[in-house]
């Protein structure tokens, strides 16, 4: 007979699964479902670095970056801006926008794409320099130059790649001209697969979630979203736990007894293990909020709390530092104070070294 689906097997599940071995670096990517997301802020390395450190042999900080000229990897916006595979990129495009740009922006446009094709590579403070297009309002309010967004523009449009980053900034390309899909409802299929490889297992409000994001990775097949999310239901393996419907990869079993190591885990706010908050809480019977861009004094948790995973449980969180070039760590508990397991000690400090090495801290 079946053993039953609880929340303890979606737990070990949803952890053992996306902390596999550590491999290459073009594995991990590829095993994360080819989308690695990515977010500016070092506190005390990038998300995309703090993800990927627990997931590639000998990862340090930058590594990424660093790399990325030479690997088959690209930038792109997928239901959130990142690191994509080819395979994956070439689902979403050619891509149309939800801001339509009308005559005359598609005639400033076309200027920054003819500076970029005289560059070959150009970077944002060049083109500005040749066409002087001077500052505009951003989304968030503030102020940036004309030049760069409608380089963000062309890019999220398929008309540029990101060649490589000099100093953070992007450098971009022209972009071949993308072919049609021919079934963009097998396109969005295997979006949405790729979407439950990175995440399961996911509620269904999640799945529902992220099948909806796809709005900002294929905008021209919004009307697709629904039927999607039905097919994905369909081909998924599901199980209701509590009151709860969960779905998973049909090839997959929560409850086949998966290996959960007995070590300490720092985790990024957008690591895969913990970036639904639905999920979180569910698994974890508490709220996770990313606080970095929540007023000083109301934050509850610190301005980048990493989630402290202790084998298959998120038991607090932790903000992490350099000063005078060492590491700093402080520790909240959702019990209040520390485990008193008599090993719980040496593995933290383990993952303090772990860190201290990836920041490249000796």
């Amino acid at each position: 007979m079946p053993t039953a689906v609880d929340l303890p097997a979606l737990r070990r599940h949803a952890v053992a699964r996306s902390l596999f071995t550590p491999t290459t670096l073009l594995k991990a990517v590829e095993k994360l479902g080819g989308f690695v997301q990515a977010d500016p802020l070092r506190a005390p390395a990038r998300a995309q670095d703090l993800t990927l450190r627990h997931r590639v042999k000998s990862y340090r900080a930058g590594d990424l970056e660093r790399r990325y000229p030479r690997l088959p990897l690209q930038e792109d916006f997928f239901i959130n801006y990142g690191f994509v595979t080819p395979a994956l990129r070439a689902l979403m495009h050619p891509r149309t926008a939800r801001r339509v740009w009308d005559k005359a922006r598609w005639k400033l446009a076309d200027a920054v794409l003819a500076e970029v094709g005289r560059l070959g590579e150009a970077h944002p403070a060049d083109v500005d320099a040749a066409l002087d297009h001077g500052p505009v309002r951003n989304w968030f309010g503030g102020n940036s130059r004309l030049s760069t967004e409608l380089l963000d523009g062309l890019h999220y449009r398929g008309h540029l790649d990101v060649v490589r980053r000099d100093s953070g900034t992007r450098v971009y390309a022209l972009a071949p001209p993308w072919a049609p899909h021919p079934d963009p409802q097998a396109a969005m299929d295997a979006m949405a697969d790729t979407l439950v490889q990175k995440y399961a297992p996911l509620p269904a409000g999640s799945l529902s979630q992220l099948i909806h994001m796809l709005f900002n990775a294929a905008h021209q097949w919004e009307s697709l979203r629904k039927p999607t999310l039905q097919r994905a239901k369909e081909r998924l393996a599901h199980a209701s736990v509590d009151g709860t419907d969960w779905y998973w990869p049909a090839d997959e079993d929560p409850t086949r007894g998966w290996r959960i190591p007995g070590q300490v885990r720092l985790l990024a706010p957008f690591d895969p293990v913990v970036w639904d908050r639905r999920r979180f809480e569910l698994l974890w019977g508490w709220a996770y909020r990313f606080e970095a861009y929540t007023p000083a004094t109301k934050r509850v948790r610190g301005h980048y709390a990493l989630p402290l995973l202790w084998r298959d449980q998120v038991i607090g969180w932790a903000n992490a530092g350099v000063k005078e070039g060492q590491l700093r760590v402080e520790y909240g508990y959702v019990a209040g104070r520390a485990p008193r397991d008599a090993g719980f000690r040496a593995v933290l400090a383990d993952e303090e070294q772990r860190l201290a090495g990836f920041l490249g801290l000796g």
